[in-house]
């Protein structure tokens, strides 16, 4: 390579490291700030965003061509890596200046800081691995120990509980088991606590009973191919699949594989559950004959052990919804209901479903688009009324999409103005803040939702005790994150959870790949842990088998400081695997680097 192409290098190299020293003096005074232990980290975070403001592809090309570092993982030692590119130029030109290593924080030092922020908020590494599991826990955690011994002894070291779901008195059982197993075992686990949020979801439809059908698969013939599969459980969860029934707790205690459970069904018909399978608040059953079981149904063993089912959801009319479909979205306290035609055909009323939060009603325009149901179910706001507004449906499937109350909405063209802590989260906190050892913060937008949170905090007396994992879930926080994470780093333990669901549904199934880089970055130079989140190998905690791309997402959490396994019957299992997947992928890399042991 030519010197002039050199020296053209060094003279963008001396702009950028000029800029980068000129905006770090503007921030003197938010720098003054930072919590101490993040103060270094916060000049990084300053340089990073400074450095991303200029167009680098051109300046990469020409460093990799000489085999010098493209800046690609210097996200987390800026500074000091610009300098050392400079210096090494300026040999190859035979004019190196003066280096000094100490102007900006290094590779090492980079490291310590991210794994001093990383242990005071998810705590200390497992021996052998550095990405810690974090699992979110069914309500049987509270009731049975040796599920969470197992969770623990599987490879859990961070329990998450859901303030959406449950209530004091089973997060207080669950907390008690999570302490004194974790004794048991002797693996420190940390507790994290979600806050609900203002979560947006649809409403309640015009219900039916409350009652589940069960059928085994048949062949063409009429015979049983394969067993339904009925799971047995002390309570039913948003996230129970609908092969779920909610039974005593002392049912549960009292069971063996091979035990056979007798009942009628709604039409008197005599049926039987065959046990295959018992873990610790869950017990799985094959059933043989179509039935229908509803809520108060009594189960009962020849020796005379007998359960009634628990309550059951009423089973809804879900809206059947297609492209081109009108869906008028309503106030909440008028159940939905399908479309109702005309004698002819014609539509007589369009089909409607309530939104839980009236406040959306005020800021919604024509023109915006409204999701449903993570994303399934897409429609454009076509007008609005004193009733709600009007949507044409312009995404569903071909034959239609089916939707259910308590899925999610998601407007990402809308200014919701809908932020911060809701009356139901300050009251959470009161409890979370004698109880956790970290609160995760959902649908942070904004800078101010931080200061909002850290002052109740500190009138709590746990601004410094509790550690705040900031949850990256909609496009308002993802486009401010810079400032969310200055506004953050006023105190000294926090983290960030990439809350890929709703995150996905509000930036783009298209962008999500970059977005999640973007966030793992911008963290990488604030030396912020995350928190991988979201349908981490979901298939397998659900269903009990993973599938291929649920490994492949795996390895990519390794960018990752911590991943979450959200709940399910086979939640053990899930951890078991991706405990060993971090375990031996580790040895191959460290964040975003790749790692070259012996090939064996």
């Amino acid at each position: 390579m030519d010197e002039k192409t050199i020296r053209g290098a060094i003279a963008r190299l001396n702009e950028i490291i000029e800029r980068l020293r000129v905006e770090t003096e503007k921030s003197a005074d938010l720098l003054q700030e930072i919590h101490p232990s993040f103060k270094e980290s916060a000049i990084n975070l300053i340089h990073y965003i400074t450095f991303r403001r200029f167009n680098l592809t051109q300046l990469q090309g020409i460093l990799r061509k000489l085999g010098i570092t493209g800046f690609s993982h210097a996200e987390g030692h800026l500074m000091n890596s610009l300098l050392h590119t400079r210096y090494l130029l300026q040999l190859l030109i035979g004019q190196a200046e003066a280096f000094d290593p100490g102007e900006g924080i290094n590779m090492e030092r980079s490291r310590e800081c991210l794994w001093e922020h990383t242990v005071g908020v998810v705590g200390k590494e497992i021996p052998g691995r550095r990405v810690g599991i974090m699992v979110t826990l069914p309500t049987e955690a509270a009731y049975f120990p040796e599920l969470v011994r197992a969770m623990i002894s599987a490879g859990m070291n961070c329990a998450r509980i859901n303030c959406a779901h449950d209530h004091r008195e089973v997060w207080a059982k669950m907390i008690s088991n999570i302490r004194s197993e974790a004794v048991t075992t002797g693996q420190a686990v940390s507790i994290f606590m979600d806050l609900a949020g203002p979560k947006i979801r649809t409403g309640e439809l015009k219900a039916g009973m409350r009652i589940r059908k069960f059928s085994p698969k048949r062949d063409e013939g009429g015979h049983v191919v394969k067993p339904a599969t009925v799971i047995l459980r002390l309570k039913l969860t948003e996230e129970s699949p609908e092969n779920t029934l909610p039974v005593s707790q002392h049912l549960l205690e009292n069971i063996a594989v091979g035990d056979k459970i007798f009942f009628r069904d709604e039409r008197r018909k005599k049926r039987e559950l065959e046990v295959a399978e018992v873990n610790p608040g869950m017990v799985k059953t094959y059933l043989y004959k179509t039935a229908y079981i509803r809520t108060g149904t009594a189960l009962h063993k020849k020796d005379g052990l007998v359960s009634d089912v628990g309550e059951l959801p009423r089973s809804e009319r879900p809206l059947l919804l297609k492209v081109g479909d009108t869906l008028m979205v309503t106030p909440p306290g008028i159940p939905g209901s399908n479309a109702e035609k005309e004698w002819d055909g014609s539509l007589k009323t369009p089909a409607s479903i309530p939104c839980q939060m009236p406040e959306v009603f005020q800021y919604v325009k024509p023109g915006e688009r409204v999701l449903f149901d993570d994303g399934k179910i897409e429609a454009v706001i076509t007008g609005t009324d004193e009733n709600g507004f009007i949507t044409e449906i312009t995404r569903a499937r071909e034959k239609g999409s089916w939707l259910k109350s308590e899925k999610g909405m998601n407007f990402p063209d809308s200014n919701l103005k809908i932020s911060g802590l809701t009356e139901k989260d300050r009251s959470d906190l009161e409890f979370v803040a004698k109880h956790a050892d970290a609160v995760n913060f959902s649908f942070v937008n904004s800078k101010d939702d931080v200061t909002e949170l850290y002052h109740v905090l500190e009138q709590l007396g746990v601004l410094d005790r509790l550690g705040v994992v900031l949850k990256i879930e909609t496009g308002a926080g993802y486009d401010r994150l810079y400032e969310i994470l200055l506004a953050a780093m006023k105190k000294q333990k926090v983290g960030v959870m990439i809350a890929r669901g709703d995150l996905a549904v509000e930036t783009g199934w298209e962008h999500m790949g970059l977005v999640q880089e973007e966030i793992l970055a911008m963290c990488g130079a604030a030396h912020v842990p995350v928190i991988w989140a979201t349908q981490v190998l979901e298939n397998l905690a659900k269903k009990g088998i993973p599938s291929r791309s649920e490994i492949t997402d795996v390895t990519n959490s390794l960018k990752a400081e911590c991943v979450m396994l959200n709940k399910g019957p086979y939640i053990t299992d899930a951890v078991k695997l991706l405990d060993t997947i971090l375990r031996e992928t580790e040895k191959f890399r460290l964040k975003k680097e790749r790692l070259l042991p012996r090939m064996q």
